[in-house]
């Protein structure tokens, strides 16, 4: 049978944008006011935080939209499909993509809570990444824990407190951290840095991955004359950094069980990272003093690296040099560069002539290993399949709709 009827999908990178009350419901009255809180400014809805203002933006929900309307303009909840906010209705439209789980990325706090890392009043921060992380988990993944995969972020100025908070927040039930795939603009030590021990150790001790999105230490860096799409295609070179950066850092052998997840990094440049990575330490270990502890680059980032791409052909005919066993699929509803709701049918033309053992490491088994999660633990494996998803959803009118608010801001 074709993959969009018999197999299972999880997606390990999608995102959710948090609904106005997220941090009112959460932070006492003496914080409410400084605390984050949607503020009405010109017809458009607009976060304000400890005397920031930031907009939703338009392109990170432009899921059931006409790409005509895509743009960097801030917008409205009704200007989104409810499934951008409410758990309840992104389980009904996982349903319509064939999505049995999900793992949700941050929005308004940022992909690693740098939104919390720039703020003034750190302990107004602290409060708001831990009523993040009571959200999520209490919330938005108690919606169906059995679908939708709790993760965390941390306090990233102070390594204790975010020691601190990987314990609590894997004692709620956490499966990830997400983490910035660059600290150093952020003004924080370097991967290399001894600084972020105790934050290693307690990932480490927790079995806690660390999820990686790229962009989440800053954007690429591009001509300020290029259009956006520049900015767009070379976000992947984020996590090829990153993975060459970590896998340099000696980090492993000290912490041998430590995982990242490359989030949106794509699979397609991994063969040639490792190549490289490889001949550059068999040729150069002598004078720099190199030493992965008798392992080479590959085999550790077989070991302590996974990766995950949304439609990468490149990657699936390389998948035995990425590694089978390291690559998961990613939706990233509800961005620009999500597949939804056709996610099945394009996944099933990027798997094409792949064997179905491979396609299920791919599509569901090596997600649900990496992240600890099992999502046929009480729904039935046969009520998890594309098909029997899909079906649930039959009568669900997925045409593209105009939100009425004219054409987004152009991205030149």
């Amino acid at each position: 049978m074709p993959l969009q009827e018999d197999h299972q999908i999880v997606s390990v990178d999608d995102h959710l944008i948090e609904h106005p009350r997220v941090w009112q419901d959460r932070l006492s009255k003496a914080d409410q006011e400084k605390g984050p809180r949607i503020v009405e400014q010109n017809g458009m809805h607009m976060w304000h935080y400890d005397g920031m203002v930031a907009p939703t933006i338009g392109l990170n929900a432009v899921a059931g939209k006409p790409v005509e309307e895509w743009g960097m303009d801030p917008v409205r909840y009704e200007d989104m499909i409810p499934g951008c906010y409410d758990p309840v209705e992104r389980l009904k439209d996982m349903d319509i993509d064939g999505v049995e789980a999900t793992l949700a990325f941050p929005s308004f706090p940022g992909f690693a809570g740098g939104v919390f890392h720039r703020a003034p009043d750190k302990d107004l921060a602290l409060k708001c990444v831990k009523a993040w992380n009571d959200f999520n988990v209490e919330e938005w993944c108690a919606t169906d824990p059995n679908r939708l995969i709790p993760m965390a972020i941390v306090p990233t100025w102070d390594v204790q407190l975010a020691a601190d908070e990987v314990r609590r927040a894997a004692a709620m039930g956490a499966r990830t951290v997400t983490f910035p795939d660059n600290p150093i603009p952020l003004g924080l030590p370097s991967f290399h840095n001894a600084h972020w021990n105790p934050f290693w150790e307690a990932c480490e001790e927790t079995e806690m991955p660390i999820s990686l999105h790229f962009g989440s230490g800053g954007a690429p860096t591009v001509a300020p004359d290029a259009p956006f799409t520049t900015a767009i295609a070379l976000y992947g070179l984020n996590s090829q950094m990153a993975t060459i950066d970590l896998m340099n850092t000696r980090l492993f052998e000290r912490f041998p069980n430590l995982r990242f997840a490359m989030s949106e990094g794509g699979t397609g440049w991994i063969p040639y990272a490792l190549e490289r990575m490889d001949y550059t330490y068999s040729h150069h270990k002598a004078w720099t003093g190199a030493d992965f502890g008798g392992l080479t680059p590959t085999e550790i980032f077989h070991r302590n690296f996974s990766t995950c791409f949304i439609d990468d052909r490149a990657g699936i005919e390389l998948r035995h040099k990425v590694g089978i066993d390291r690559m998961t699929w990613e939706c990233d509803y509800p961005h620009s560069d999500s597949t939804w709701p056709h996610s099945a049918d394009l996944l099933a033309h990027s798997l094409e002539g792949v064997p179905d053992d491979e396609i299920d490491k791919i599509t569901h088994l090596n997600a649900m290993r990496i992240y600890q999660f099992d999502p046929f633990s009480i729904r039935p494996r046969e009520q998890c399949t594309v098909g029997a998803l899909k079906a649930e959803a039959a009568d669900v009118d997925i045409s593209v709709r105009s939100m009425g608010r004219g054409k987004g801001t152009p991205m030149t």
